[in-house]
């Protein structure tokens, strides 16, 4: 320790030791471990404060009274052992926040993940005990769902197309737009991703147009693949657009080049939801003769988050023998989560079942009556409810808004801080004019009697 004054020496003197904060009876409730590790960072930041001559022996002495040590290290127990992977409330009006993970899950996707968190069938066969291959549920599922002869699923979108272009164009050149090399989450770019796969990436036409002719003219004798990218977090309108699937398809007729799908968000719901209209759907893909199909789960499909792949049966085999598969696949609570959504699909009903599509779907003036509702639970706050825009989110649908109502109060970004730390349950809004918005887009009806009351308490300023 570094000489001191008798004052930083007092001061010092005064820091309890911690065995004496340990014994204190208001303290006796918290969890001994957490309350022992909280109670040493805490004293080493006083003697931190202490050295560095911002903290006396007065500030010491108030510091460790027996109240002010109550309240503090209660204050960092709970900080501390509060879990980071919370349930929060979206007031955002964005369905696929990925800051909040995107889509929430389907009641029977939530008991399956339950099920599943002890022992479960991953890869043996239960009739025969032999061991089997871990995503033959799901594949089934997908195979029968959407008519592709082959499936698999890896941890998430970025991963499948990793692996697609690993496992069938390694070594190789692989035509690709100009206008669909774009980046994705994270500032991870599809010739990133195409460099780390071990392809030659040869980008053919303008930002807003690239034509058929692009794609056949570029063709070498190292070519192997078309790529189409979804460029799912923009849109370019106007004079824009690329050939499509079928068109690519139907240039390599002749030729045993493949054309590869990255779909981005996945629409396998084949009903029509309002402001998706012009979504690519996975059945567009297939039925336009794709080799090989790739999406994300856990965006406008509904489910946990994976990437899955689709396509002849012989190609997903190539890609499943590929060493980075290993790598890259699911463990057993995404694939128990993604069975079940696809069991909806299936058999049920996925508009009323799947939350994400029930909340995509919901028509404006349900959403009015569910604003006003939540209105009528904060009138104290000066609630009032007003028109609002929403979003699909996570690259679905960009750039078009969807017609939402939401409940407005006075406040701003102090006001929308305190929603955020609510407890039990925060509440993540948005601020926009003044105000804070908490759009019915994204509110499910049976949790506004907890919604408001986590505004109610969080409220800096009740009236």
């Amino acid at each position: 320790m570094p000489r001191t004054d008798p004052d930083r020496s007092a001061a010092l003197r005064a820091l309890p030791p911690v065995d004496q904060i340990l014994r204190l009876p208001a303290l006796a409730s918290l969890s001994r471990a957490v309350l022992l590790r909280e109670a040493r960072a805490w004293l080493e930041r006083q003697r931190g404060e202490v050295l560095a001559g911002r903290l006396d022996a007065a500030g010491v002495a108030a510091a460790c009274s027996d109240a002010a040590l109550v309240a503090t290290l209660t204050a960092c127990c709970r900080t501390a052992a509060r879990r980071r992977h919370e349930r929060v409330f979206n007031a955002t009006g964005i369905v696929l926040h990925t800051g909040i993970g995107r889509a929430p899950l389907p009641a029977a996707a939530t008991q399956a993940l339950l099920d599943a968190a002890g022992y479960v069938v991953v890869e043996v066969d239960p009739r025969s005990g032999e061991r089997d291959q871990r995503e033959l549920g799901v594949a089934a599922l997908l195979t029968a769902l959407t008519g592709a002869g082959g499936a698999l699923v890896v941890n998430n979108n970025a991963a499948a197309t990793t692996l697609m272009l690993a496992a069938l164009t390694a070594g190789s050149e692989v035509v690709v737009s100009r206008g669909e090399l774009v980046e994705i989450g994270g500032g991870f770019r599809v010739p990133d991703v195409m460099r780390r796969a071990g392809c030659t990436m040869v980008e053919v036409g303008a930002t807003n147009k690239t034509h058929l002719r692009d794609y056949t003219e570029a063709r070498t004798d190292r070519t192997v693949a078309f790529l189409k990218v979804h460029p799912s977090n923009f849109r370019i309108e106007g004079f824009a657009g690329t050939p499509s699937v079928a068109e690519l398809v139907a240039a390599t007729r002749a030729s045993e080049l493949l054309v590869l799908d990255d779909l981005g968000s996945g629409l396998l719901y084949d009903g029509v939801v309002p402001g998706l209209v012009d979504e690519p759907r996975i059945a567009d893909s297939v039925a336009g003769g794709a080799h090989v199909t790739c999406f994300s789960g856990d965006k406008l499909l509904g489910g946990p988050q994976c990437g899955i792949l689709i396509g002849r049966q012989d190609l997903i085999a190539r890609c499943r023998r590929n060493p980075l598969y290993r790598a890259l696949r699911c463990d057993k609570l995404t694939l128990a989560a993604l069975e079940a959504t696809l069991r909806i699909y299936h058999d049920g009903d996925p508009r009323r079942e799947i939350p994400t599509l029930r909340l995509l779907a919901a028509e404006p003036a349900e959403l009015r009556e569910r604003s006003e509702a939540l209105a009528a639970l904060l009138r104290p706050l000066a609630a009032e409810v007003v028109g609002s825009e929403s979003f699909a989110g996570s690259g679905a649908n960009p750039a078009r808004a969807l017609p939402s109502w939401a409940v407005a109060l006075p406040g701003g970004d102090a006001e929308n801080d305190a929603l955020r730390a609510a407890r039990p349950v925060a509440v993540f809004a948005r601020v926009a004019d003044g105000r804070v918005l908490l759009d019915a887009r994204t509110l499910l009806l049976e949790d506004l009697d907890a919604i408001a009351a986590a505004v109610r308490s969080a409220w800096p300023h009740p009236a």
